[in-house]
């Protein structure tokens, strides 16, 4: 694997860091609640979580010494997050990490006095999570992972690293307003590149598996996956599925690119993690999330799986790969 253009900003302030002497003799235990809406053996996920630990660490808490982290895992319906996030709350935290809209609208539904930082989240503005970027004014603040946009940039991306497509099925949540949201900017992109777009609703495997199969029956289609819970859950069986029909697809995250996807574009899931911890750290020590502003990712990454393009017979422009942050032999 290839790393291009490391980014190696952040490490010039790490120095400043607080170091884990802060954490003095005799402080108060303190307790931080995690929900997160996928399994706990995802590698994903445990990459994003030991970089919230480590995170944590750095800042001078220690988990079994001065702060206890409960964790619930695994619950994709909103029923589970509901009574995920009602059990984390009984345990009386002081912060709750919660990852992505759903597991942030079950915590805000459940309470609205304990603090809640989300790592990842699309358009908390719209989504009801905080009043607004700057100023959140309620007990929810962290970090968006893009705004609508960006999907424009997939349908982009797909059409450089494969050129004949004019035809793109867009899986998304219809249930959720991001995967409607999401379609639309999509949606409006297509005309400009040629492209006609179509929804596939991605709700159980057997729809996937038909909607694929029924898209993949006429030439030149393509696939762009968008966030939801629903398409992490499946991620497996999309990737296969694009191998089986010779569907090159985009993605938003690097890790769906390392599991066999073609090429993913969005901002790096497992430093928003260690930047969550630092607003933990804040809020731990007396800060109120209403007073720290939700912050937008400062860069954004294209990974592409050079074994999968292969597979796909297609010849990945030296442009491309030249701009790439990581090319995956």
């Amino acid at each position: 694997m290839i790393r291009r253009r490391e980014f190696i900003a952040g490490l010039g302030s790490a120095a400043g860091w607080p170091v884990v002497t802060r954490a003095q003799q005799g402080e108060r235990f303190r307790r931080i609640g995690v929900l997160i809406n996928q399994a706990a053996n995802e590698p994903q996920f445990q990459a994003r979580n030991a970089a919230f630990v480590q995170g944590l660490q750095e800042l001078g808490w220690m988990v079994g010494r001065n702060v206890r982290i409960d964790y619930r895992w695994g619950s994709v319906d909103a029923d589970g997050l509901r009574r995920y996030a009602a059990e984390l709350v009984a345990l009386a935290p002081d912060v709750i990490l919660a990852h992505a809209n759903a597991a942030v609208g079950a915590s805000l539904q459940t309470t609205r006095t304990v603090p809640i930082v989300f790592p990842v989240v699309i358009d908390p503005v719209g989504a009801g999570f905080v009043d607004s970027l700057a100023r959140p004014g309620g007990n929810a603040t962290g970090f968006m992972n893009f705004d609508y946009s960006l999907s424009g940039k997939w349908l982009e991306l797909l059409k450089q690293i494969a050129s004949s497509v004019t035809r793109v099925a867009v899986l998304r949540e219809a249930t959720r307003g991001t995967g409607t949201s999401l379609f639309a900017a999509i949606q409006a992109m297509a005309p400009s590149l040629g492209v006609e777009v179509n929804p596939v609703n991605v709700r159980d495997a057997g729809e996937i598996e038909r909607a694929v199969a029924a898209f993949a029956r006429s030439p030149n289609g393509g696939l762009i996956v968008t966030p939801g819970p629903a398409g992490t859950l499946y991620l497996n069986l999309i990737i296969t599925l694009a191998a089986r029909h010779k569907l090159p697809a985009v993605y938003y995250e690097r890790s769906q690119v390392a599991a066999g996807g073609l090429i993913s574009y969005g901002s790096d899931f497992v430093d928003q993690y260690r930047q969550a911890a630092r607003y933990v750290d804040r809020i731990l020590r007396g800060e109120k999330p209403a007073d720290l502003p939700v912050q937008a990712p400062t860069k954004y990454e294209t990974v592409i799986n050079l074994t999968t393009a292969k597979a796909l017979g297609l010849t990945i422009p030296e442009t491309l790969l030249a701009t790439a942050d990581e090319v995956i032999q």
